[in-house]
């Protein structure tokens, strides 16, 4: 896909539009999918969450924010911290992977649901191409257990052996497993009702863009043992279901304002 291509889209989305950054974020994954990084199915998921973004408002919660303080803890404090990588997660938010691995050492591993060579290549080079190193791809794997999918096949130096993996935009069967395997589990997911928002260790409700900003910028800014005790503080304390509940209130909030 060329420079041009995506500037003309970019051009077709006026600045005025209520919804600029949600139609800029929908371009960027056409163009992901029309260069093989993103799946038809990606695309799919994508707008599925769209939806629970409109009951949050489009903005970052209260909750949000707890839980990726929450998780910001979890990547300092982790023995072996690996990020989970699929189509979309390369396509929307690859300056922010890199930036995450420079602050914190995190390894970087692809894994797919829709999984080819070719486009764990693809991926591989477009994550290199802003910045990420250590890009782990699964070439030497272990199939774990109870999981329907080829997300089953992780890396023996990545996830495998991790004892923190953060995997936004996850699917349910390997976000249990993993969990059940005693890893914790962090995921953004805009869905609190999906499997893996349940899951998970860690969920952080919200659009992967904003999150990964946020998280990045908090990492990045967490550097005396007074910050990283209260993270501490606040990781011991952190209770998910607690956390999906606070979303629920904030669409039931939303839905009941929209009905009056």
């Amino acid at each position: 896909m060329s420079d041009e291509l995506t500037r003309a889209q970019a051009i077709m989305v006026s600045k005025e539009h209520p919804r600029y950054a949600s139609l800029i974020l929908r371009n960027k994954l056409v163009e992901g999918y029309q260069r093989g990084i993103a799946s038809a199915h990606g695309l799919i998921a994508h707008g599925r969450g769209e939806a629970f973004d409109y009951l949050l408002g489009e903005q970052t919660s209260e909750s949000a924010c707890n839980a990726t303080k929450v998780a910001c803890a979890h990547l300092l404090t982790a023995r072996c911290a690996v990020l989970s990588v699929n189509g979309n997660t390369a396509t929307l938010v690859p300056d922010e992977i890199a930036e995450l691995q420079e602050i914190i050492g995190i390894a970087v591993e692809i894994n797919l649901f829709h999984p080819s060579a070719q486009r764990t290549k693809r991926i591989a080079d477009h994550l290199r191409d802003h910045g990420v190193a250590n890009v782990l791809t699964g070439f030497d794997f272990v199939k774990l257990a109870h999981i329907a999918s080829d997300r089953a096949n992780v890396d023996k130096k990545g996830i495998f052996k991790a004892d923190v993996v953060f995997a936004p935009l996850e699917d349910g069967d390997r976000a249990q497993v993993l969990t059940e395997l005693g890893k914790t589990v962090m995921t953004v997911d805009l869905n609190p009702l999906s499997r893996t928002a349940v899951t998970s260790t860690v969920t952080i409700v919200d659009e992967v863009t904003r999150a990964l900003k946020n998280l990045v910028s908090l990492a990045d800014h967490v550097g005396s043992d007074g910050q990283r005790k209260e993270l501490n503080l606040l990781k011991a304390s952190f209770d998910n279901q607690e956390n999906l509940k606070a979303s629920y209130a904030i669409m039931l909030k939303q839905l009941r304002d929209l009905s009056r």
